[in-house]
């Protein structure tokens, strides 16, 4: 039987924050300082702003692994994804992650690993600058202060490590009732648990993909799901969600607080 406590869901990189800045610094820093790739030469000035091939790519990215594979291609000596040929890279999105792994002997384990490293190092080092390269959406920090006044707890669920996802919500004062990392399982299975002991209110998510399969699950069907308008969408997510989800805007978070 369901709980009448109540709460509701978020995802973070995309949600709650922006962390396009930290996501390139942090995995150019991994190629850098740990991937050993003998393909690769890091200039400092590829630390100074975020290439537009990397922006457009991160939509299609489900886990952080991803990023560093990606930011290695983008700044490889020798045949390197440029505008002109990203298209073609994001058309077989997947079957190029899978080549490039095996090409290089990689595995996600081991890459996902060294981004975690980085991370670690920079927040040893210089925490403030680490953590100030997430760009909050005070909106969506607002909504969340406003359901905690109105008894409604919150959960984080990322695909970050949650040891990372806490750092930036501490410095941000959100102190959320659960923070879920990728060491905790799929986001639906995270879901499916909650949903035993708490009425799910609704999951704020900006990966289409994500909500489409919480839908499709009959344990998760019933939960109100909204996609952030914000987030890094695709340029055809907005389009052909039907009823089941919404397309949610910054501006419309006032309105949810009537739930």
């Amino acid at each position: 039987m369901v709980s009448s406590q109540k709460i509701f869901l978020f995802d973070f990189d995309g949600v709650i924050v922006d962390g396009m800045n930290e996501y390139w610094h942090s995995s150019l820093f991994a190629c850098e300082k740990y991937l050993n790739s003998p393909h690769i030469s890091v200039d400092k000035s590829l630390y100074m702003k975020v290439p537009n091939t990397f922006k457009e790519i991160r939509p299609w990215v489900k886990y952080g692994w991803e990023m560093v594979l990606i930011v290695h291609e983008i700044i490889k000596t020798d045949n390197p994804i440029k505008n002109h040929s990203k298209d073609d890279f994001i058309y077989n999105y997947h079957e190029n992650c899978e080549r490039i792994l095996k090409d290089n002997s990689w595995n996600p384990k081991n890459l996902q690993k060294i981004l975690n490293e980085s991370r670690k190092y920079q927040i040893d080092k210089d925490f403030e600058r680490w953590v100030n390269l997430h760009n909050p959406f005070f909106e969506v920090i607002n909504f969340m202060d406003e359901l905690s006044k109105r008894k409604i707890k919150t959960g984080v669920i990322t695909t970050k490590g949650k040891i990372f996802a806490e750092k930036i919500l501490k410095q941000l004062n959100i102190f959320p009732e659960f923070v879920f990392g990728y060491e905790s399982g799929t986001k639906i299975k995270i879901a499916e648990r909650l949903n035993k002991n708490y009425e799910i209110l609704g999951f704020i998510e900006d990966r289409k993909k994500t909500l489409i399969e919480l839908k499709q699950n009959l344990k998760t069907s019933h939960i109100p799901c909204f996609l952030a308008d914000w987030g890094y969408l695709k340029e055809t997510d907005r389009f052909n969600l039907g009823n089941e989800i919404k397309l949610l805007k910054l501006d419309n978070l006032k309105q949810l607080v009537a739930i």
